[in-house]
């Protein structure tokens, strides 16, 4: 992906505090309903102030949002440590935080969604999480006032995602995370998968935590979506089952499906045989073409189940399924200590 523009290539860096704390670069993809970026930055930053933080901030926009970031350019020019990435074309949340993240040297990396989610102070302690040992911290947005329509959406897609295989966590599209920098090498992003980090970190076998935060007033108000969006998260849901629990077996999945189809097509074309034994006519019953179309999906599904199984093969010799915990790495002079801390994708 190209990125069309960077306001401050060789602006501001990272702004340098005295003290052990860790960089952190806070990635801001502005997407759905930004709020005042100017404002964003102000009262995020404060924190890292406070703290003695050094911090940069990187607002990724696709073209449509160009005139969004205008009110933080006074800032850019006044020293602020902030800089402006902007893609060619548009290209979804997952592509902008990668086209943010590419531009960044901080060991540490938050994101921070483009409108209020969290109250101030909520990003320090991520990132302090994340100083203590953990490869990824998330937010878990807590308020007494949030609105009952929410917060059944959230227990009826997190009650989902717990049954697809997507652990117990309780707020993963919170969009407010800290992470180091060098799990994002092991985790392909991509699509809306974005809103699953936590659950793909995990799965890579990082250490993810969940943090209670306080959620922004602003937050808590009712949110009722278009049908399509819901329809999009459920189709979100089911491509995660599959990452989760076929990436590696390809033919389970599709022989499981084909199989069924298989076993129903031959059933029905194995009863018009007796009756067509028996002399009834079935050339023009619609069992018939059921039959036959049921038994085709059902081969089609298994070949393509076989086809991925083949690839996997393939590729096996040239990733690993595994990752290797710093106290189990390799001793230096080991033939493969150069990879003791293998962080290993399964995508």
């Amino acid at each position: 992906m190209d990125v069309a523009g960077a306001a401050s290539a060789s602006g501001p860096q990272i702004r340098e505090k005295d003290g052990p704390t860790r960089a952190v670069s806070v990635i801001v993809p502005v997407t759905e309903r930004p709020h005042d970026l100017a404002w964003l930055y102000r009262t995020f930053s404060a924190e890292f102030v406070a703290a003695g933080r050094p911090f940069e901030f990187v607002f990724a926009v696709e073209p449509w949002a160009r005139s969004l970031v205008d009110k933080v350019e006074p800032l850019i020019r006044s020293g602020e440590p902030i800089r402006i990435v902007e893609v060619g074309q548009t290209v979804g949340e997952a592509a902008l935080f990668n086209a943010a993240v590419s531009t960044c040297s901080s060991p540490i990396v938050a994101t921070l969604p483009a409108y209020p989610r969290v109250q101030p102070g909520a990003l320090e302690e991520l990132v302090v999480k994340v100083e203590e040992g953990v490869d990824l911290a998330s937010a878990v947005r807590v308020a007494s006032g949030a609105s009952i329509v929410n917060r059944i959406q959230n227990r009826l897609f997190h009650m989902i995602l717990r049954r697809m295989g997507g652990g117990g966590f309780r707020d993963v599209a919170s969009g407010v995370r800290a992470m180091k920098r060098s799990i994002l090498e092991d985790l392909p992003l991509y699509g809306d998968f974005f809103r699953f980090l936590p659950v793909l970190a995990r799965r890579e076998g990082f250490t993810v935590i969940e943090h209670d935060v306080a959620q922004h007033p602003e937050d808590q108000r009712a949110r009722v979506y278009a049908p399509g969006i819901y329809l999009r998260r459920l189709i979100d849901l089911l491509g995660l089952f599959f990452i989760l629990r076929f990436t590696y077996k390809p033919l389970r999945f599709f022989g499981l499906v084909g199989s069924l189809f298989a076993l129903g097509g031959c059933a029905i074309l194995a009863v018009l045989v007796v009756q067509r034994a028996g002399g009834q006519g079935i050339a023009d019953r619609p069992l018939l073409l059921l039959g036959t179309l049921l038994l085709v999906l059902g081969v089609q599904a298994i070949a393509m189940g076989l086809i991925g199984e083949i690839i996997v093969h393939l590729s096996a010799s040239h990733r690993r399924t595994y990752r290797l915990r710093p106290e189990s790495a390799p001793t230096e002079g080991h033939p493969r200590a150069r990879t003791a801390t293998d962080a290993v994708t399964s995508s």
